[in-house]
This record gives structure tokens, sequence and C-alpha cells, in this order.
């Protein structure tokens, strides 16, 4: 199923991403784009995120140094 029609990106993309450490809408565009154009599926991905761990996010709570190479993108302040 399409969460993006803009991109072509589907729930199972979003999940894949979210497996490799993808933890916010914003990490999700930088990785592919979803949710940099028309903005409809950033709440779509919020709930698709919603449903796993996030491993950086456990990374964090238990105090260890959390690196990322995914840049934010300012594009979804202005979408969501």
């Amino acid at each position: 199923m399409y969460v993006c029609s803009c991109f072509g990106v589907t729930e199972a993309q979003v999940k894949q991403h979210a497996d490799d450490g993808a933890c916010t809408p914003r990490q999700i565009a930088s990785a592919c784009k979803a949710g940099t154009d028309c903005g409809s599926c950033v709440r779509r991905i919020q709930a698709i995120l919603g449903r796993g761990a996030c491993p950086r996010q456990e990374a964090a709570d238990q105090g260890r140094p959390v690196l990322t190479a995914v840049a934010d993108l300012d594009v979804l302040d202005e979408a969501a």
C-alpha cells in the first residue's frame, strides 16, 4: 500500500527505513522524500512510526551516544 503517492513510497519502505533507524517523519523524508511534497502522508508516516520501537531512542534512554547520518528537513514543519 502506498503511503506517499507523490514519490511512490510504500508502507513497507517506510517500515524498512524505520528498521534502519529513522524514527521521525523528518528522518523518513531524508531517507526517501516521503512527506516532502504535499505533506498529506505525514500523519500516516507518524502512525506507522508509532507502531514500532526506535533503536536510537532506546539507546538514548540507556544513556548511550546516538549518532545518525539522517539530516532534518525543515519542509516537514511546514507540511505538518
